[in-house]
C-alpha cells in the first residue's frame, strides 16, 4: 500500500516539476541580457542616485560625504534652479507640446492630399533635418538666427528690421530649432496613424454635410487619440532631455535666459565641479518626465 502512495504521490509531482523547468529553460536565454542591464544600466542609475545624496565635487576634495536631502533643499531654494525649471517648461511647450506635435500632424494631412512627387521632397527635406546630429543642427541653427545670420540677411532684403535674435529672444530661437529638428517624428507617426483611419468613415461624414475642421475635430482626431498621446509623451520626453542644441546656439545664456534643466546640470556638474548637486538635478528632471508621463498616460486611459 504504502508503495502504491509513493508511486502516485511521485507521479502527482512530476506534472508540476516539468513546467517549472520548462518556464526556466525558456527564460534562460534572457539571462546574459538581463545581466548586462543590471550590470549597465542599473548599476549606474543606483550609483547615480547615491551621489545625488552626498557632497561629491570634481575637483579639490579628498572624500566625499552623506548629506542627506541637502543638495534637493538647496535646488529648491536656488533661483538658478527655479529659472531653469520654468524655462524648461516654457521649452517643452512651445517646442513640443505645440510646435513638433501639431506642425506634425499639419504635415502628416497635407501630405496625404498631395501629390507623389511633393511628398517625396517634403518628406525628404523634414527627415534630413531628424537624422543629422544634434549638435550638427544647433551650428545650423546659431548661423541661421545669428546676428550676422541667414535670416537677419532676409530680413533686410526685404527692408525689414533685424535684430539680435540669439540675445532679444534666445529661448524662442532654441524652441524654434528643436521643432525644426524634431518635427518628422511626429509627422511619420501621423502618416501612420491617418492611414489607419477608414475612408469610408470620411465620406459619410463628408456626405452628411461635415466640414474639414468638423471631421477633424469629431471623427479624425479621437480615432487616432492613441497615436496623439503616444507621440506626446516620446516628443515631450525627448524635449526635456535637448541639450547639445541649446549648447551649440546659445549655452544657456545670455546669462541664463536659456538655461534648461540639462543645461543647468551641466554647468552645475562639470563647470563648477558640483557632481552631487548636478546629479540631484538631474533626478529632479527624471522627476519632472515622470509627471509628463503619468498626466498623458491618465488622459489616455480615461479617453478609452
Amino acid at each position: 500500500m504504502n508503495g502504491v502512495v509513493t508511486k502516485s504521490a511521485r507521479t502527482a509531482r512530476r506534472p508540476r516539476a516539468l513546467p517549472a523547468r520548462k518556464s526556466l529553460l525558456r527564460w534562460s536565454p534572457l539571462a546574459p541580457a538581463t545581466v548586462v542591464l543590471l550590470l549597465f544600466l542599473a548599476g549606474p542609475i543606483g550609483y547615480c542616485v547615491y551621489i545625488a545624496f552626498t557632497d561629491t565635487q570634481l575637483t579639490g576634495q579628498e572624500s566625499a560625504s552623506f548629506v542627506g536631502l541637502a543638495n534637493f533643499r538647496h535646488a529648491f531654494g536656488d533661483a538658478g534652479f527655479r529659472n531653469a525649471v520654468v524655462l524648461t517648461l516654457v521649452f517643452t511647450v512651445i517646442s513640443s507640446i505645440l510646435g513638433q506635435n501639431t506642425l506634425g500632424l499639419a504635415l502628416a494631412g497635407l501630405m496625404r492630399r498631395a501629390s507623389r512627387p511633393v511628398r517625396a521632397l517634403t518628406g525628404a527635406v523634414v527627415i534630413t533635418a531628424w537624422v543629422i546630429p544634434e549638435i550638427v543642427a544647433g551650428f545650423l541653427l546659431y548661423s541661421f538666427f545669428e546676428r550676422r545670420g541667414t535670416l537677419n540677411a532676409i530680413l533686410e532684403w526685404l527692408q525689414l528690421p533685424t535684430q539680435n535674435w540669439l540675445f532679444t529672444l534666445p529661448i524662442l530661437a532654441v524652441s524654434f530649432a528643436n521643432v525644426w529638428r524634431g518635427t518628422a517624428f511626429s509627422m511619420l507617426i501621423y502618416s501612420a496613424a491617418l492611414s489607419e483611419v477608414p475612408q469610408e468613415v470620411k465620406e459619410s461624414a463628408e456626405v452628411d454635410g461635415a466640414g474639414g475642421l468638423r471631421r477633424l475635430w469629431h471623427i479624425t482626431l479621437p480615432m487616432i487619440r492613441r497615436s496623439i498621446g503616444t507621440n506626446l509623451m516620446l516628443n515631450t520626453l525627448q524635449t526635456l532631455s535637448v541639450f547639445g542644441l541649446i549648447w551649440a546656439m546659445t549655452r544657456g545664456g545670455p546669462g541664463n535666459r536659456s538655461q534648461t534643466l540639462p543645461v543647468f546640470m551641466y554647468d552645475q556638474a562639470f563647470l563648477k565641479s558640483l557632481i552631487g548637486y548636478g546629479t540631484a538635478v538631474a533626478l529632479l528632471l527624471l522627476v519632472v518626465g515622470a509627471l509628463f508621463s503619468a498626466v498623458y498616460l491618465r488622459l489616455m486611459r480615461e479617453e478609452v
